[in-house]
Order: C-alpha cells, then structure tokens, then sequence
C-alpha cells in the first residue's frame, strides 16, 4: 500500500520557521514535491525535488525562504520554511509520482502527480 504521510505542521508566529517531512512507503518515486492549499483557494504548486539529479524546483514567489530536500533512500522529503508570513497559511500536501516532472513546466503541475498525502496544516499569525 503506497502512503505519504506528511508531517511538521502547526502554529506559528509571523517570522517563524518550520520543517514539514514526509515519509513515502509502498514505492519508490522518481520526484516528490509539495503544493499547498489555502481557504478558498486553488492548489498551487511550492516545491519539488528530482531525485535523479537532485534538482530542486520552486515557485517563484517562494525563492529563498522555503528549501525542498530529501533523503539518501529517496523515501522521505522535507520542506524547510524560514520567514514565515500570513500569507503562508494553508494545508500543505505531500504530492509525488512515478515518473520525472517536466523540469521544463518546473515541476508545478499538480496533474503530474499521482500520489497525494493527506496534508498537514499550517497557520501562521501576525
């Protein structure tokens, strides 16, 4: 049975950091990633890492404060979350496939992932 359990969520204070983790078992997978879903709002697309070259891809406006890494057994991956804002409110998912996203389309198209954790929330106050 394959699972992604994510873990690391809670509440914070603006400024704060945070490490989420999630742990993969059942399979192996070629890139696992994170989207995150605020209320009343679509999925969007925060990190991802290609474990062939251990490339990691981000969104753009996220740059330089949040941090996709993973482990050597490739079953486990983190998000290191620095500076944290309001704004940064959501339930963050887990997501991972497969196959390599498309380093062209920078690996954000959640359609590319077949797996999905039940997320864990994060809240972060003013």
């Amino acid at each position: 049975q394959v699972q992604l359990v994510e873990s690391g969520g809670g509440l914070v204070q603006t400024g704060d950091s945070l490490r989420l983790s999630c742990a993969a078992s059942g399979r192996t997978f070629k890139t696992m990633g994170w989207f995150r879903q605020a209320p009343g709002k679509e999925r969007e697309f925060v990190a991802a890492l290609r474990w062939r070259t251990y490339t990691g891809y981000y969104a753009d406006s996220l740059k330089g404060r949040f941090t996709i890494s993973g482990d050597n057994a490739q079953s486990s991956v983190y998000l290191q979350m620095d500076a944290l804002n309001p704004e940064d409110t959501a339930v963050y998912y887990c997501a991972a496939t497969i196959n390599y996203c498309y380093s062209n389309s920078g690996c954000n198209d959640p359609s590319d992932y077949g797996f999905w954790g039940q997320g864990t929330q994060v809240t972060v106050s003013s």
